[in-house]
């Protein structure tokens, strides 16, 4: 009896097992399917937090300064074992960031900042907002002399940048860097065909670590003068390689007569013209070797530029002719100083302006800064050049009468603005002369 009951049990346990997996067959055949798989948590390696920690006021003053220099507008930092009140120093670093450091005035906004005690230390957070560009803090260019000062505004110069930004403890005024533009144009005339005009803005005028902006002003585009710059050095190059002689007096006189003829006098333009380095190209070296046709100072320029090619000494001289503003050149020719001014002698004849003296120029009515441009007393003059008897007037035609392009005919065509009573205009303003000095070199060269 026992045994049947096991046996009926035994049946009655297959069948119910028999059921279950055609019904997980069932569920498989329909496409439902359950799956168990065990997972695995993976262990990441836990990075700290990098922690700047200070422990005095220079060294959070440092840090925050950092933060300028990486213009970051945000920064933290741990004080431990701080050496002072942390909560008020840091709002003494905000104040002289903001106020007295010269990179702090030239790029930061506002930045605040707040010291918040946790236990046993202080968190510091500072909030910093520019009007400065990152790029333009990047840009910052340290000078210690005026030397490399020169060497980085001719750098700038000649790139046509619009910006320049330097760091420096140079004790220098916003009017001296404004002439030291001017000089850097006036050594340079191959190198850099416009004069800029210059906006100079020193931050933290007080104390010997200081920002100077720069900020230079084009009328013509930057790609344009770029390519002016390459057609002029090409003229110079020709120019100066059609100049014959044996002696540098013949080399300079080729020089002399070789401009004069490719280039036209502009005596309307120059009588318009009532500043130095004008942006106008009648004043520079490309009008006059590229365009053909100057004043006074293009010319002057133009010579400069040819001089410098040969290695000759040469220097650029700002003052006036007859009240009007005018340009020309000062040369050195065997240990002697000596006026040349080409655009004179293109107009009045070559043997009025050519290798002249203090006393002859001033005869001739140039107004310059004596005291500081060095004396031309050379003796050696157009004539013995040329090897002819001193020249006292211009020959005439057959009719007697001056010949075309005489002084005569030329010199009514750049009269000297008159004011109202009649009388010569006298100069406007004060310009710097760019004076020879035997130790001075060409800046970049």
């Amino acid at each position: 009896m026992k045994g049947r009951i096991l046996l009926i049990l035994i049946f009655a346990y297959l069948a119910v097992a028999a059921i279950v997996a055609m019904a997980g067959c069932a569920v498989i055949l329909e496409g439902d399917k359950v799956l168990e798989s065990i997972h695995y948590v993976q262990q990441t390696e836990i990075v700290p937090e990098e922690r700047i920690e200070v422990s005095d006021y220079e060294e959070l003053m440092a840090e925050m300064l950092d933060l300028v220099m990486q213009h970051e507008n945000y920064g933290r930092m741990r004080a431990y074992s701080y050496d002072g009140d942390v909560e008020a120093d840091v709002q003494r670093a905000c104040r002289e960031i903001e106020n007295n450091n010269p990179i702090g005035a030239y790029a930061v906004s506002d930045i605040t900042g707040a010291a918040t005690r946790i236990v046993s230390y202080y968190e510091v957070e500072i909030n910093i907002e520019y009007k400065r560009t990152k790029q333009q803090v990047d840009s910052i260019v340290n000078v210690s002399t005026l030397r490399y000062l020169g060497t980085e505004l001719f750098r700038v110069m000649s790139d046509y940048s619009d910006e320049a930004i330097f760091r420096t403890t140079l004790s220098i005024t916003e009017e001296e860097i404004d002439k030291l533009v001017k000089e850097t144009y006036y050594k340079n005339p191959r190198k850099i065909v416009m004069m800029p005009t210059a906006e100079v803005e020193i931050f933290r005028t007080s104390g010997e670590d200081r920002i100077i902006e720069l900020r230079l002003i084009y009328d013509v585009e930057t790609s344009i003068l770029q390519q002016y710059t390459a057609s002029l050095a090409m003229h110079v190059g020709r120019n100066a390689e059609s100049a014959d002689g044996e002696e540098d007096e013949e080399i300079l006189l080729s020089l002399t007569e070789n401009l004069m003829g490719a280039c036209r006098y502009e005596a309307v333009t120059a009588r318009n013209i009532s500043n130095h380095g004008t942006q106008d190209f009648a004043v520079t070296a490309f009008g006059a070797l590229v365009r053909k046709s100057a004043v006074g100072e293009g010319y002057a320029m133009a010579f400069k530029a040819l001089c410098d090619e040969l290695d000759f000494d040469c220097w650029i001289v700002l003052g006036y002719r007859d009240g009007m503003i005018h340009a020309w050149n000062i040369v050195s020719l065997h240990g002697d100083f000596y006026h040349i001014d080409v655009a004179m002698c293109t107009v009045n004849g070559i043997e009025t302006a050519f290798l002249k003296t203090d006393a002859d120029f001033a005869v001739s009515k140039y107004a310059w800064d004596m005291v500081n441009t060095a004396s031309c007393e050379g003796t050696l003059t157009y004539e013995d050049i040329v090897g002819v008897e001193d020249i006292d007037e211009i020959p005439d035609d057959e009719n007697g009468e001056p010949e075309e392009g005489s002084s005569d005919n030329v010199e009514q065509s750049i009269e000297p603005m008159n004011n109202e009573a009649g009388q010569a205009a006298e100069p406007t303003e004060e310009e710097p002369e760019i004076t020879p000095d035997e130790e001075s070199e060409q800046t970049a060269e």
